[in-house]
């Protein structure tokens, strides 16, 4: 080798040595930090598990892809204080979540995960305490530490209600159903009372309602159905749920939703008609003719926009409508007579939502001819 070659041979030994100091040699996969925030409850035959997904190691690195999650329960006896039962030397695994499929599960790095209960839990479990734990890993042999453990005593919720319907009133949406007879592990043994739920959909939320599911909001309780809402307003959509309460010595189990019910109570309830219609002959004043003013009471109800007013020369006939827009005041002047004709003379009301009364009473008029007495 010349003295050239042999240089460039040092020189790059030299570069070789100056790129390896700061550079990881611990290149392990980490082991993610325990949960230690899980918590559980149960809604209707579901238990809901919630926890915030680790991000760092236990030796501080931060994970550089997202943990995939396993799942523990186990069944114990019954204690005496819930809250001081351990979680068994070798815990059951009931569900794992792929590291790609967590994002499912989770939103801002807070998870939820359902365990869904079976009939068999409670069957071959009675008065048992369930044990939850959780785990998270980023290599197949390196799992974190185990959570918290979570105790929870379950009890069978009643089979959700499958036939609530709705119906408009002239004051109020009513919702009925069939109180159900089993839970998921048997026959219901008491029950009451039901909760009712009401979702708001604004009208530009319409549309998307089926892929966003809207917030229930408990808006009241029945001892048995049906239930009225007097607080629907006409013209505003909603959605209702009912869920049914199992009452056991120790807790009150509320059901899962019923199916979902969609309505927009539309007002299609005519007014009463109005009462008190009279007709009174005005005799000729100067250059005022003789003609017929009317009036009738005031109507009680509350969302009146006016009245209309029909005239007929059969008492058998409605007539044809005398004024061309709603009258605002329960009271009409009709100049338009003939002299010795009689009239048949009926008022309607309309609400607001365009819905006409049926007719009044009918009450008969009319001006005189010229030497005639009143027709």
């Amino acid at each position: 080798m010349n003295a050239l070659g042999a240089a460039a041979l040092a020189f790059a030994g030299v570069v070789a040595g100056c790129a390896s100091p700061g550079e990881p040699t611990d290149r392990k996969p980490p082991t993610p930090q325990a949960v230690t925030d899980l918590a559980a409850e149960q809604s209707g035959n579901d238990v809901v598990l919630t926890f915030t997904l680790p991000q760092e190691g236990v030796d501080g690195r931060t994970l550089d892809e997202t943990p995939s999650i396993e799942v523990f329960r186990d069944f114990e006896p019954a204690a005496t204080n819930a809250s001081q039962q351990a979680p068994p030397a070798k815990p059951t695994l009931a569900l794992t979540i792929p590291s790609g499929m967590v994002d499912q599960y989770s939103r801002a790095g807070h998870v939820r995960v359902v365990d869904a209960l079976r009939a068999s839990d409670f069957e071959g479990h009675p008065n048992a305490t369930a044990v939850y734990m959780v785990r998270t890993r980023v290599s197949a042999k390196r799992d974190s530490q185990n959570s918290n453990a979570v105790t929870l005593r379950l009890y069978p919720a009643a089979e959700p209600i499958d036939d609530l319907k709705a119906d408009v009133t002239p004051s109020a949406v009513v919702l009925n159903w069939t109180p159900p007879q089993m839970t998921i592990a048997g026959p219901v043994t008491s029950i009451g009372p039901y909760r009712i739920y009401r979702a708001e959909i604004a009208p530009e939320a319409a549309g998307a309602a089926a892929k966003t599911q809207p917030t229930l909001v408990k808006i009241g309780e029945t001892a048995a159905p049906p239930y009225s809402d007097a607080g629907a307003v006409f013209g505003t959509t909603y959605e209702y749920s009912v869920r049914s309460i199992v009452q056991y010595p120790e807790a009150a189990i509320e059901s899962g939703d019923s199916n979902l019910v969609t309505i927009t109570p539309k007002d299609t309830f005519p007014p009463a008609a109005p009462q008190g219609l009279v007709v009174v002959l005005v005799p000729a004043q100067g250059a005022t003719p003789a003609h017929l003013e009317l009036s009738w009471a005031i109507s009680p109800e509350t969302d009146i926009a006016g009245y209309n007013v029909y005239r007929s020369e059969d008492a058998g006939v409605q007539g044809t409508r005398q004024n061309t827009e709603l009258l605002i005041a329960p009271a009409f002047r009709d100049m338009n007579v003939q002299p010795g004709r009689r009239y048949f003379y009926s008022v309607t009301a309309v609400d607001r939502s365009g819905n006409e009364s049926p007719a009044s009473g009918i009450v008969s008029g009319g001006v005189p001819a010229e030497g005639q007495p009143t027709p």
